[in-house]
């Protein structure tokens, strides 16, 4: 018989993951069965026995030869299990080893490309931010150049701007052609333009070499910005690959490959001398502009005081038309409401008059049939008495609605008479206003000092 207290089971070592399991090598149980075929052949051939009740001679085993046969496949199968545990001990002891190895390594170059990542994205964040600035510097002294070049070449253009805007303003109607305080101080500014003129041609030079400076010290940076663009995407793609990404292969040697130019020092130090570079231009570029003012401020300062003072006065006439404007508007909403409340009123006399003609009919209908009594029944009565004064009170009553109607009627004439007046007065002082704002103010915003030419001439101009 067999042994059954020395069949137990061995604790297993294969990994409890799914995942992990698959990788532990397995012992097949072709392998088992194969020892256990060896370990049985051990044993000699059977004994031939005779069977008298069948007559015939068959292979027989003895008893011991077949307890002794059980036995060997169960200790065989001990050994072969307890052999195939140990392998897996020790094969996912290796494992976990090289992984654990594998997984360090592949982590420490990947917090180092991250901080690569990170000194990139700063020196290149420096570099955009002094070309963003040196963009700003760069158009800043560019429009302090067309200043100068509009100093130069168009001193004569807010003197075509008064005659226009005199011109402009004959083109008033009605009360409103005056000669108030804007036609006497365009009329001074005409008289005070033509006196400033000004040697800027230096500065103007001066400015195109410093332009020239700015553009080459920008284009450096950009160079070197764009460069740190390309590094900064490579290796941030570098950074979040992983053991799973699709796009990682093998490149035998590439270990052994070295193209690099510069080292960490020499790297910083060329940005650094790139942006130490555009900040010394800017600076001489802010002097420049400063110098710019300066005397754009000395040459402008007479043509100023006289612009700022015609604008005053048409602001300040503006005002007043509109303001007169809003009040006429007001005037002709309430006419215009009144106008409606006595449409309303007409409409109300007319249904009053139309509604009397039914109580009328009846009354006098009544009159009619009751003539038709006969006898003494053609009696003097109450009710005769009472049909007669509902008849005359009735004739009263659209004699005096009629009366209302003609007056309402009148009324109504005369309010749209008025009204008509108020919407050609609104007319004209809505005229003026487009004259003074949108022409004559509209063509001061597009002189050489509009507040749009730079900071200089940064004239408060009023919003309509």
């Amino acid at each position: 018989m067999y042994c059954t207290a020395s069949y137990h089971r061995s604790r297993s070592v294969t990994p409890g993951t799914h995942d992990m399991s698959k990788m532990i090598p397995r012992i097949a149980d072709v392998t088992i069965s194969n020892n256990m075929t060896k370990s049985a052949s051990t044993f000699r051939n059977p004994r031939n026995y005779y069977n008298s009740v069948r007559d015939s001679i068959y292979p027989r085993y003895t008893i011991t030869e077949w307890n002794a046969s059980g036995k060997a496949h169960l200790n065989q199968s001990n050994r072969e299990r307890s052999s195939a545990g140990q392998i897996r001990a020790d094969a996912l002891q290796a494992v976990k080893t090289t992984d654990q190895m594998t997984r360090n390594r592949q982590a420490m170059n990947t917090k180092k490309l991250g901080v690569r990542v990170s000194d990139i994205a700063f020196w290149k964040e420096e570099l955009l931010q002094e070309i963003n600035l040196m963009e700003s510097e760069y158009a800043n002294l560019d429009e302090h150049k067309r200043i100068l070049q509009k100093a130069l070449s168009e001193t004569m253009t807010p003197l075509a701007t008064a005659e226009d805007c005199l011109m402009f303003r004959e083109g008033r109607t009605g009360v409103d052609l005056v000669h108030d305080n804007v036609e006497r101080a365009l009329t001074k500014e005409i008289e005070t333009i033509k006196k400033c003129q000004n040697k800027l041609q230096k500065l103007d030079d001066r400015a195109n070499i410093q332009l020239k400076m700015n553009r080459a010290a920008q284009k450096v940076c950009e160079g070197d910005a764009q460069d740190k663009h390309h590094s900064q995407n490579l290796d941030d793609r570098m950074y979040q690959l992983r053991n799973s990404s699709s796009r990682i292969g093998f490149h035998p040697g590439i270990e052994n490959a070295d193209n690099t130019v510069t080292i960490p020092f020499t790297w910083i130090k060329y940005t650094q001398e790139n942006v130490a570079r555009s900040q010394k231009e800017r600076e001489l570029s802010e002097k420049l502009r400063g110098e710019i003012d300066s005397c754009l401020r000395a040459c402008a300062n007479e043509m100023w005081s006289q612009f700022n003072a015609v604008n005053n006065a048409f602001n300040s006439r503006i005002k007043e038309t509109n303001d007169a404007k809003n009040i006429l508007q007001a005037h002709l909403q309430r006419t215009t409401n009144e106008i409606r409340d006595m449409e309303r009123t007409i409409d109300l006399l007319k249904k009053a008059i139309n509604d009397k003609d039914s109580p009328m009919k009846v009354a006098q209908t009544r009159l009619d049939e009751r003539c038709r009594r006969i006898n003494v029944e053609l009696c003097n009565d109450p009710v005769m008495n009472g049909l007669q004064k509902e008849v005359h009170e009735i004739r009263d009553s659209v004699t005096v609605l009629k009366e209302k109607l003609r007056q309402a009627v009148l009324s109504l004439n005369r309010l749209r008479k008025t009204k008509a007046t108020l919407e050609h007065d609104i007319e004209v002082k809505e005229r003026s206003l487009e004259i003074d704002y949108k022409k004559c103010m509209g063509a001061r915003k597009n002189t050489a000092m509009d507040h749009r030419s730079g900071p200089i001439f940064n004239m408060p101009l009023m919003v309509y």
